[in-house]
């Protein structure tokens, strides 16, 4: 079927769901707060399945993420404020918009002047929409999650010149702010230093986000990356205890430790 039909058909769908004499009690409870953590979740299983290069996966996920658009706008035509045509007209617009090199007659260099005109026809919208911060960080979701907030607050940082030149000061401030979490576990029980544990580590976290930034790595990809990898590692020592005749739990931990080893020494990149 056209893509039109099949689009159409998946709004009837929602729209069915939400009928309050013939729809589905669960769908029918459910407001913008109460769905937005599912819109979340769908978005990262959207990259989950890229990363794992599953197309198939990819186009069923792909469903979902466009499941929580059309469940979104369909609460929204219901309270009179705008439906899902109004949502798929903005985008356009805003696109057009924000590409006159290909939608207009502007000229371009590359992909860094595209930038720079993305973020001015953004600071010109904001404006006209009658927001008056003008500062560089204006316009920063706060909705992101941190570590990507963090590092649109350090790029941002960066267009005016505020940024190290280079990782190898990264580096250092990255040991300096490792010193001082140090310090703050060594005053005593962690129970006792929560306030200060949580601001030193947060101030470690940000220089590590922005050491990824520097090294032009995607935090969230970085960190998908290591969950995976132990993941992957802490089955196998499962995996490896259970052929031995042994559970996991009941082993201590310097004999949990040697089990990571061998697995570590197992994999093809070691």
């Amino acid at each position: 079927m056209p893509a039109a039909t099949e689009l159409d058909r998946l709004l009837g769908i929602m729209a069915r769901l939400r009928d309050p004499q013939q729809g589905c009690p669960w769908d029918l409870q459910q407001d913008f707060a109460s769905i937005a953590p599912y819109t979340i979740e769908e978005a990262y299983e959207v990259a989950d399945a890229i990363d794992r290069g599953d197309l198939d996966d990819l186009k069923d996920e792909l469903g979902d993420l466009l499941l929580q658009v059309v469940f979104h706008a369909q609460m929204a035509q219901e309270q009179g404020a705008f439906a899902f045509a109004d949502v798929a007209r903005a985008i356009s617009d805003k696109m057009q918009r924000r590409h006159p090199h290909v939608f207009a007659q502007v000229q371009v260099e590359g992909a860094e002047e595209v930038n720079s005109n993305w973020e001015a026809i953004k600071r010109a919208e904001r404006a006209a929409r009658g927001h008056t911060d003008t500062s560089a960080l204006a316009g920063i979701s706060r909705g992101l999650p941190e570590w990507q907030r963090a590092v649109k607050l350090q790029a941002r940082a960066a267009r005016v010149g505020f940024d190290w030149p280079g990782p190898a000061p990264v580096l250092d401030k990255v040991r300096e702010e490792l010193d001082e979490v140090a310090a703050e576990f060594a005053r005593g029980p962690v129970e006792e230093n929560q306030a200060r544990l949580q601001e030193e580590l947060g101030d470690l976290l940000f220089v590590c986000a922005n050491l990824a930034r520097h090294a032009k790595v995607d935090v969230g990809a970085a960190l998908r990356l290591a969950n995976h990898k132990f993941e992957r590692r802490f089955r196998a020592m499962e995996a490896r205890a259970d052929h031995a005749g042994q559970s996991l739990a009941a082993l201590d931990l310097a004999a949990q430790e040697a089990l990571w080893q061998q697995v570590k020494a197992a994999e093809p990149d070691q």
